[in-house]
């Protein structure tokens, strides 16, 4: 499993869990502390999905302690996260070689990342006209 993070301004490293299943604790350790926590500024506010991991309570308590806003999200609804258009694009990517990129490195250095972020804030803004007005960091 590979966890990222984007905003207007930029991107977090791309971290690889290597070994079993993202549980809460395994959130928190290598995902909110390394990563979230040193990424958030000022006004930053943190968009995740609904998975358990996500809304559990020792997160949840984690992100309120630091000082972490976090979008409320609806269920099921994974077509407004920019994040999710990135991994399609990746996956597609990825598939269209004929042989796979091994390692993360090997991707993001073949040249198949540039432009993805924009491309997906633009589709979300294509398509979030109306209310409710979702700002994206």
């Amino acid at each position: 499993m590979v966890w990222g993070g984007i905003s207007l301004g930029g991107r977090t490293t791309l971290h690889v869990l290597a070994r079993g299943s993202l549980t809460t604790i395994r959130y928190r350790d290598e995902i909110l502390k390394p990563l979230v926590r040193p990424y958030a500024g000022p006004g930053f506010l943190l968009m995740q999905d609904n998975a358990r991991p996500h809304v559990a309570g020792v997160c949840q308590q984690f992100l309120q302690e630091e000082g972490i806003d976090t979008m409320d999200w609806p269920a099921r609804s994974p077509d407004l996260n920019p994040i999710e258009h990135i991994w399609d694009i990746m996956s597609r990517s990825i598939h269209q070689r004929h042989v796979a990129t091994q390692t993360v490195q090997e991707f993001t250095s073949s040249g198949a990342c540039p432009g993805i972020v924009g491309r997906s804030y633009r589709h979300v803004e294509a398509t979030h006209t109306t209310e409710p007005h979702f700002d994206l960091f």
